[in-house]
């Protein structure tokens, strides 16, 4: 059982619900609608630019991550088998796949960091689980294909 929050943000809207575990304290993003596959979600904009990676930026360019506005967007947990993509040249959250209210709504972390700075090993349970999340450098060729990647992001792995 978790805790709600939902999210209030004006431009958030009714769109989503912060949930978080009373054991953990982890916090994640649900759906409070129905979503098809390929709908916008909410635009989102830099509340703040780092030159470094953190726990909470999105890589825009070489030295540029940012920090998402709205907030709770930063609550979104990390799936190898992800349902949303942050597109950074758009400034929108997408949906991958269909999303009905209640769903938690993940994103792949290497789809928007080139190098993290705090790698983690992944407990998403997904059968097509890449083990560590360190950011896109460190994907094998046979991985690139089943995921959506930043514009920049396949600038990168291109030139790799």
């Amino acid at each position: 059982m978790s805790l709600v929050d939902p999210i209030v943000e004006s431009d958030l809207g009714e769109v989503a619900e912060i949930r978080i575990d009373p054991i953990t304290s982890s916090r994640s993003l649900h759906s409070m609608k129905h979503f098809r596959a390929n709908e916008f979600v909410v635009g989102f904009i830099s509340r703040a630019t780092h030159r470094e990676p953190n726990y909470l930026t999105v890589q825009v360019s070489e030295h540029e991550h940012i920090e998402l506005h709205p907030e709770c967007l930063e609550c979104m947990n990390n799936s190898c088998d992800p349902n949303c993509f942050f597109d950074t040249t758009t400034m929108q959250l997408v949906t991958l796949k269909a999303l009905k209210p209640g769903d938690e709504m993940t994103f792949f972390y290497p789809s928007a960091e080139w190098d993290m700075d705090s790698p983690f090993p992944c407990n998403c349970g997904s059968p097509d689980c890449v083990g560590e999340i360190k950011g896109a450098k460190y994907l094998p060729d046979n991985a690139l294909k089943r995921y959506r990647f930043t514009d920049f992001i396949r600038r990168k792995l291109v030139a790799r």
